[in-house]
């Protein structure tokens, strides 16, 4: 027929443009497909993802002898560690006032009066449920015990009782050990202690919630190491 060829000539125009759009579209996607992988396949190691480059086969290396995180120098026994020459200290790496004291109650409080109550007495809500009841301060051994006693358990932890080194600052772990002090002068302290001048408390700390007074003197000047806390963590 007449327009048979006109047919085919229109038709193979159409087949053309197709298939020259798949090739396009195919081109594309190969370009896109392969910026992507540029992206995702880069030359890094995955944290603790098999690396063949070290004859060990682990990507994460053991950083250098003596490496020390920032933050974490830890240069002061004391300050760190609550001991000196390997003994457990009876005195605080800065000077304790009254803020301290505050601070020291307030932290006390929230973290040890759980167990501890607050009155240092070992009858804490959670004693009272049914956990194992944890000594008083005021029993002997800890009445002797040294500051860096109490440091040292909120920092490594003592039988039942676990480490707090990941919730209370280092700081702050001082100042509760110097407000465990205080709770224990208000029940042993004498009317000598105090210093000339200053007002007597006929009640302590009354119920460990009272203003902190003259008992500061008493602690404070067992802050001999350095006159200022540091923001250590």
């Amino acid at each position: 027929m007449a327009y048979e060829p006109m047919e085919r000539k229109r038709f193979g125009k159409t087949t053309a443009r197709r298939v020259a759009g798949m090739l396009l579209a195919a081109a594309t996607l190969v370009l896109l497909s392969s910026c992507r992988e540029d992206m995702q396949n880069q030359p890094k190691f995955i944290p603790l993802r098999e690396n063949t480059f070290y004859p060990d086969g682990r990507s994460a290396r053991a950083p250098m002898e003596g490496t020390i995180a920032r933050g974490q120098l830890e240069d002061d026994p004391l300050l760190y560690t609550g001991k000196v020459n390997g003994q457990e200290a009876d005195q605080f790496p800065f000077a304790i006032g009254e803020p301290d004291l505050a601070r020291g109650r307030e932290r006390f409080n929230i973290y040890c009066s759980p167990c501890h109550s607050q009155l240092g007495d070992g009858n804490g809500m959670i004693v009272q449920r049914g956990f194992k009841r944890p000594p008083s301060y005021y029993e002997p051994r800890l009445l002797k015990a040294p500051v860096g006693h109490f440091f040292n358990v909120m920092t490594n932890g003592w039988g039942a009782m676990g480490d707090y080194s990941a919730q209370v600052p280092v700081a702050d772990r001082w100042r509760i050990a110097a407000y465990i002090r205080a709770l224990q002068l208000s029940q042993t302290a004498r009317a000598g202690d105090v210093p000339a001048g200053e007002p007597v408390a006929s009640h302590g700390l009354e119920q460990a919630g009272g203003e902190v007074g003259p008992v500061e003197h008493r602690i404070g000047h067992m802050g001999e190491h350095g006159a200022e806390p540091t923001e250590a963590k």
